[in-house]
Parts: structure tokens; C-alpha cells; sequence
């Protein structure tokens, strides 16, 4: 047991998604694909009488944090940090549910495989409706695709074989339970399709056209969204919409060459980690 443990967890964006529903939180999710990024989330944990979670030394309620030290059956004080905003669609909810089951793993003995730390974030997310695919994709890393929904022992994954550089810029925030809350037939719909597609044509390029058409068809398109999407064509680029976010994202240098001033990183060739 160590006083202290520190996990790394990739920010995720999801392309394009179908909603699983299952009473077992173990079972549900989603299918779907996305990108693991090198911008993150690093969790601390540490052993405490008083349970207190921190997000850039801000006090924060996280549910599915609450949930995890619950299943885990432990106090500790959890302090995270990253430079990602909350509620854009970069999966921030679903690091911290990752990063505390594997910080708290590691800080208190606890001896649980990872699978089963996995198992218990993903649960945890999708009983507080933060978030369906998130855990399971930080989890593996690179360009997962969801084949099927759950934790691991549930799910199938597979991943584009490729690497790239990734721009975005956000615009504002989408409440992830306001839209998987309603009614999702037209997401699922469009989900298959695209799912359908990239796994017919495991490329990135396949990835993003397949996202961005999900993210038309399913009706989830903003109108700023939209419109910095139509400029990265116009600049001969290929960009689409992060899940469930006012955000756009791009491969290589999209966004930058129609004007934007993004943020930079790149796809994660790694899962979540302890550092």
C-alpha cells in the first residue's frame, strides 16, 4: 500500500454511438468509435478519513466517482486535473471514474485485476448517465471501436490501426443526460449505419466521414457546430462533432488551416495508466 497513487486516463471523443440499454449496468452502453487523446486526466488518491473529490483544486460533486468509492468501499480524497473542459464531449466524467477505481486500487492494496476496475467505472457511469462508451475506450486507448456494449466481460472492441494528430475547439456545453434521456431512435439508427461503414472501412478517414454524417442523421448537429465543420471542408480538411459536446474536432491540421486557433494533441496510443 502506498500513501499515494496517481492514474493518467486519456480524454476520449466519440464520433458516432448507439444506445444499449440493459437493468445491468454491466451490460449497457453503447456501440459506436472514437479517440482516445494524449490530453487527459490525472487522478491522485489518497487515503483519508473524509471522502473529498477536487478538479483543478476546485471542489466538485462527481457521481460516478461516488459510485466507484462506493462499489470499492473506501474514504479517500481524489484530486484531479486537466486542461479539458467539462460537458464538451471529451469524456472527463468517465477519466475520473477510471483513474479513481485504478489510483484507489493501487493506494489502499485493494488487488483487484483490471478488468474489474474497469467493470466497476463503466458501471458507474452508466447508473449516473454521465456517459455510455467512455470507460471502456479510455480503458483500451488508440481508435477504439465499440462492436459491442458493456464492460469487459460483456463487450467486443476493435480499433482503427492508426495514429494522428487531433485539433479541437469548443463552443460550449451538452447535457449527456438531457440527450440519452429522450428519445434515441434516430441516434441508434444512424449509429448502425455508421458503425456499419468504418467497420467495412477501418480507416481514420472512414471514421471521421462515418462520425460526421452520424452526427447530421442523428440530429444532434448545432448550428456553430455545423458551420466550423463546413469551413474545415472549405479548407480542404475533414472535421466532425465530439459526443456529446458543443466541439469540433479534425484530423491533422483542420482546424488551423480555416482560421481556428485550436487546441492540439493526439490520438493516445494507450489505455488509462498508473504513473
Amino acid at each position: 500500500m502506498s500513501e499515494a497513487a496517481t492514474a493518467f486516463v486519456p480524454g476520449h471523443i466519440t464520433g458516432f454511438f448507439t444506445v444499449c440499454e440493459d437493468d445491468d449496468p454491466t451490460k449497457a452502453g453503447s456501440q459506436g468509435a472514437g479517440l482516445a487523446l494524449s490530453d487527459g486526466v490525472d487522478v491522485t488518491v489518497r487515503p483519508t478519513e473524509e471522502r473529498a473529490v477536487y478538479l483543478n483544486d476546485t471542489s466538485i460533486g462527481v457521481e460516478a466517482v461516488e459510485r466507484v468509492l462506493d462499489a470499492l468501499s473506501v474514504d479517500v480524497t481524489v484530486t484531479a486535473e486537466t486542461d479539458l473542459p467539462l460537458g464538451s464531449g471529451f469524456g472527463v466524467s468517465g477519466a475520473l471514474a477510471l483513474g479513481t477505481a485504478l489510483a484507489a486500487n493501487d493506494a489502499l492494496g485493494l488487488a483487484l485485476s483490471e478488468n474489474e476496475l474497469v467493470t466497476i467505472a463503466h458501471g458507474a457511469e452508466v447508473q449516473s448517465g454521465t456517459g455510455l462508451g467512455d470507460v471502456v475506450a479510455q480503458a483500451r486507448g488508440g481508435v477504439p471501436i465499440r462492436l459491442e456494449p458493456g464492460g469487459p466481460q460483456h463487450n467486443l472492441l476493435d480499433a482503427v490501426p492508426a495514429r494522428a494528430r487531433v485539433e479541437y475547439i469548443t463552443f460550449g456545453e451538452l447535457e449527456t443526460e438531457a440527450v440519452l434521456g429522450g428519445e434515441t431512435d434516430p441516434i441508434d439508427e444512424a449509429g448502425e449505419r455508421a458503425l456499419s461503414r468504418l467497420v467495412g472501412e477501418p480507416t481514420l478517414s472512414s471514421f471521421i466521414f462515418a462520425s460526421r454524417r452520424f452526427a447530421r442523421e442523428a440530429e444532434l448537429l448545432s448550428e456553430r457546430v455545423g458551420e466550423a465543420i463546413e469551413d474545415v471542408s472549405d479548407a480542404g480538411g475533414q472535421a466532425s462533432m465530439a459526443m456529446l459536446g458543443e466541439t469540433v474536432f479534425a484530423l491533422g491540421t483542420g482546424l488551423s488551416d480555416a482560421g481556428y486557433d485550436p487546441a492540439v494533441c493526439a490520438t493516445h496510443p494507450a489505455g488509462a495508466m498508473l504513473e
